[in-house]
C-alpha cells in the first residue's frame, strides 16, 4: 500500500514571527549589498561620461549606466517591500508579546486572589473587633490602676477648691506687701534698735538734756559739782 499511495511527507513546522522577521532582514541585507555594488558601477560610468567625447562611445556608456540605474531602482523597490514586511511582523510580534504578558499577569492575579482568599479565611472581622474591645478594656483598667496608685494619702477628698484659691490669693497679697531692701527680703534684714525696744518694752536711755523730775530734786540735793550732796551728819 505504501508503494501505491506513497508515504506522507512530513511537513515542516511553521515559522515563528521572529524567524520570519530574521529571514526577511537577511534578504534585505542582501538587497542592500547589491544596491551598494550598483552604486559603485554608476560612479564609474559617471566618470567615463565626463571623460568621453560625444559620439557612439558616449552613447554606449550612457546605455550601460541606464541599465545599472534601472537595476538599482528595482532593488530599491524590493528593499522597501521587505522593510514593510519586517515592520508588519514587528507589529505582530509586539502584539503577541503583549498578549503573553497579559496571560502571565492574569495567571499571577489568579494565584494571588486564591492565596488572599485562603488567608482571609483565617482572619475574621468579628475577631478583630473583639480583640480591639478587649484591648480598650485593658487600657481602661490600667489607667484606673495607675490613678489609684498615684493617689495621695494625706490629702482628703472633701477639700473645697474655692477655699484653697482664697488662701492662695491671700498668700500672694502678703508676699506683695513685703519690702525689698538691696535685693534682701524684709524677713532677712537685721533688726534695728527701735524694733528691739518695742519688742522688749525697754525704756529709752537718759540724755544730758533731759529734765530731772521734781520729786527727785526734792528728795536729794546736789553740790556745786553736780554730785549728790553729802548729808550734814556724815561730814567730817
Amino acid at each position: 500500500m505504501q508503494r501505491i499511495f506513497g508515504n506522507k511527507k512530513n511537513k515542516d513546522p511553521p515559522l515563528s514571527v521572529q524567524d520570519a522577521s530574521d529571514r526577511i532582514n537577511k534578504r534585505g541585507e542582501s538587497v542592500d549589498d547589491k544596491i551598494k555594488k550598483l552604486d559603485g558601477e554608476l560612479a564609474k560610468y559617471k566618470e567615463q561620461i565626463k571623460k568621453t567625447r560625444p559620439g557612439p562611445a558616449l552613447e554606449a556608456v550612457k546605455a550601460r549606466a541606464m541599465r545599472v540605474l534601472k537595476q538599482k531602482r528595482m532593488y530599491e523597490g524590493q528593499r522597501d517591500m521587505l522593510y514593510n514586511q519586517t515592520y508588519n511582523l514587528d507589529q505582530v510580534s509586539f502584539a503577541s508579546e503583549g498578549i503573553k504578558d497579559a496571560q502571565q499577569t492574569m495567571s499571577a492575579l489568579k494565584s494571588a486572589n486564591k492565596e488572599l482568599k485562603g488567608m482571609m479565611k483565617t482572619v475574621k472581622i468579628q475577631d478583630i473587633d473583639n480583640l480591639q474591645d478587649e484591648m480598650m478594656d485593658l487600657m481602661d483598667v490600667s489607667n484606673e490602676i495607675q490613678e489609684s496608685l498615684g493617689r495621695s494619702y494625706s490629702v482628703p477628698d472633701d477639700i473645697d477648691e474655692d477655699e484653697l484659691l482664697g488662701e492662695l490669693d491671700a498668700l500672694e497679697a502678703d508676699m506683695g506687701q513685703e519690702t525689698i531692701s538691696e535685693g534682701v527680703p524684709s524677713y532677712l534684714q537685721p533688726d534695728t534698735e527701735s524694733d528691739l525696744d518695742s519688742e522688749f518694752n525697754l525704756p529709752s536711755a537718759p540724755t544730758g538734756n533731759a529734765s530731772t523730775p521734781a520729786d527727785r530734786v526734792n528728795a536729794q540735793a546736789e553740790d556745786e559739782f553736780g554730785f549728790p550732796a553729802v548729808p550734814h551728819g556724815l561730814r567730817g
